[in-house]
């Protein structure tokens, strides 16, 4: 690996792990980057998904304060994200990655447009007392399948996660973003145990991503934490539809 190389893989990780603790989808800046290195597509995704789990650590730190309080939420959703990662961390590897093509792009669009429409679908909620502290059945199976999501790919997985927290569950929204950090870390974690495990892994650029990423985790925190709900929200949806166009335009 170049010099060169080196730094760009430790910049895109610090990139990633800024953005990751405030939106989610740095895997956007990583993965590509990988790419463009030319590492072959799966080894990129697998190097990526271990490499960002010490930046989603050093997210879930810089959100400590806002993490108090929610140790039983935590355990009910992180336990639906687990599992929900395995399933796709084994779908990666015994599957081709054309699989999710179509549906990603849809899936974060659709998460950016709920979240843009959370305050009036969670006052409808509310008013049919339908928002709980953990958020019920419905929002167990979505953390299940965004788990299922991350383990595979991972790319704008805290896009969905925010939204369907801040529909589901009458909460603070910077404390839902440290519940976000929480379970993305989670899934992270999970599918890069199974990944080190399973299959190969390029050592180097793990820790280039992880170097990166744990500055970045903690760069992102401190900016993410100063944001107004508002601010915070309609910055997930630019990001999460800018996200979706651009897959669809990369991959179709």
């Amino acid at each position: 690996m170049s010099p060169l190389a080196a730094l760009a893989i430790f910049a895109a990780g610090l990139a990633a792990g800024t953005v990751n603790v405030i939106v989610g989808s740095g895997s956007l800046i990583t993965f590509p980057t990988l790419l463009a290195l030319g590492y072959p597509p799966v080894l990129a995704n697998v190097s990526n998904t271990v490499g960002l789990v010490p930046g989603s650590t050093s997210a879930v730190v810089a959100y400590r304060r806002e993490l108090t309080g929610q140790r039983s939420r935590l355990l009910t959703l992180g336990s639906a994200s687990l599992a929900g990662s395995l399933v796709g961390a084994t779908l990666l590897l015994a599957l081709p990655h054309s699989v999710f093509k179509a549906a990603v792009p849809a899936l974060i669009a659709l998460a950016s447009v709920l979240m843009a429409l959370q305050p009036r679908m969670s006052r409808r909620l509310e008013a049919r007392g339908a928002r709980r502290r953990h958020g019920g059945a419905p929002l167990l199976a979505g953390i299940f399948l965004t788990g299922m999501y991350g383990g595979y790919f991972g790319a704008a997985q805290g896009v969905i996660l925010i939204a369907l927290l801040a529909i589901f569950i009458d909460d603070d929204l910077q404390r839902l973003n440290g519940t976000k950090n929480a379970l993305a870390l989670t899934a992270n974690l999970v599918a890069g145990l199974l990944f080190i495990a399973t299959t190969d892994i390029s050592w180097p650029v793990v820790g280039l991503i992880a170097a990166g990423s744990i500055i970045g985790g903690q760069v992102g925190g401190h900016i993410g934490r100063r944001l107004p709900a508002p601010i915070l929200r309609w910055t997930i949806v630019v990001v999460g539809l800018g996200v979706a166009v651009g897959l669809a335009v990369e991959w179709h």
